[in-house]
């Protein structure tokens, strides 16, 4: 799973893609100005803690994943809380160090867990304090500014804790709960871009999480709704468009290992083909062409396979004189090693015949 929070940007609703006018700016900046001078404004705060910005625990975080709990359990008999894939794993309490005689679910601290992500980043509101009329009169409302949009960005955050820890229904369902949110903006506002983007990249986690599970079959229905919604985006946005050639790429791998050769190689070449489309418009990008060399030696793998030899020579060929061209900077010390790699599997898949010829071919 990427750990990257596809909440960052994030509009309103009611906000669309419209660029505002330098008319309706002004009337914006006139509008939050009076605004302020009638109200007061408080800025948003968790009363637990959490933060979505710098992904602060809470008390209500499992102590082994990090993550929120789900399935909350109690160890018997020190007390203490985990999550009860977390908490399974170990035959000594990880706080106290005392023996686990058993393990308890904790169904009432669940149900606060559960009424808090509910209501969680939800706040919008007045609130004139009861104080009399005539002292209600000199009080400015307190407007609590909306925080609902940053629910995503929690739930995601959440997700990845609890994915990396290997406790993946917690995952799942953090992920799940997103993208319903995600889905009923879509319900309100249309596909817009930055909607399509967000749900696109939860379906590809979910999709991840399904694959570690096992579930090759909701994993590919998963990948394959990202596709769709990725592919409804400007293929202008380099971000976008590596994320939808990566959904198609794991479609790919799921079916070649389950023997479907053929499928895995047209999810491969649609895959090729994006990332060829976006390196005519970036071809100084070196991340990207790396991407484009990655392709080429999967849809290759895929044609040896299949016994046709010579794609399959052609194909890691192309991808061994794409990376033999490529510069990198000095800083780029993570893409030279990974380059690097590629190509020694890419040599690897050559023939002594190929290889005789690419010699000749040099010379």
């Amino acid at each position: 799973m990427k750990p990257v929070c596809p909440f960052v940007k994030i509009p309103r609703p009611d906000d669309s893609n419209k660029k505002p006018s330098e008319n309706s700016t002004k009337h914006h900046v006139e509008h939050e100005s009076k605004v302020k001078n009638d109200t007061a404004s408080v800025s948003p705060k968790c009363p637990m803690g959490y933060d979505s910005q710098t992904f602060k625990l809470g008390p209500l975080s499992c102590m082994v994943c990090q993550a929120l709990l789900f399935d909350t359990s109690k160890c018997v008999p020190c007390s203490h809380i985990f999550c009860k894939a977390c908490i399974s794993r170990f035959e000594d309490c990880p706080l106290c160090g005392a023996d686990i005689v058993k393990i308890e679910p904790d169904d009432n601290l669940q149900g606060v867990v559960d009424r808090f992500i509910e209501g969680h980043a939800r706040i919008k509101r007045s609130v004139n304090l009861d104080k009399g009329e005539e002292a209600a009169e000199n009080i400015k409302p307190v407007i609590y500014e909306d925080v609902s949009l940053e629910r995503g960005s929690f739930l995601v955050q959440q997700a990845m804790r609890a994915f990396r820890a290997q406790n993946l229904e917690s995952a799942k369902s953090r992920l799940s709960l997103c993208a319903k949110d995600v889905r009923s903006q879509i319900e309100k506002v249309g596909n817009t871009s930055e909607l399509c983007s967000q749900l696109g990249a939860v379906l590809g986690m979910l999709g991840d999480c399904c694959r570690a599970m096992g579930d090759s079959n909701s994993a590919v229905t998963y990948f394959e709704e990202s596709v769709e919604f990725l592919s409804k985006l400007p293929k202008d946005d380099l971000e976008i468009t590596h994320t939808l050639s990566v959904s198609l790429n794991k479609i790919g791998d799921l079916k070649y290992h389950g023997g479907d050769l053929q499928a895995a190689r047209s999810y491969y070449f649609q895959s090729l083909n994006v990332r060829r489309d976006v390196v005519k418009n970036n071809s100084n990008v070196s991340s990207q062409v790396l991407d484009v060399a990655v392709s080429l030696a999967k849809v290759a793998d895929v044609d040896k396979s299949l016994g046709d030899e010579k794609s399959a020579s052609d194909g890691f060929q192309e991808a061994i004189n794409l990376l033999e061209s490529l510069t990198l900077k000095s800083e780029a010390s993570g893409l030279e090693q990974r380059r690097l790699s590629v190509l020694d599997f890419l040599r690897s898949q050559l023939t002594d015949d190929d290889k005789q010829e690419q010699v000749e071919q040099t010379i």
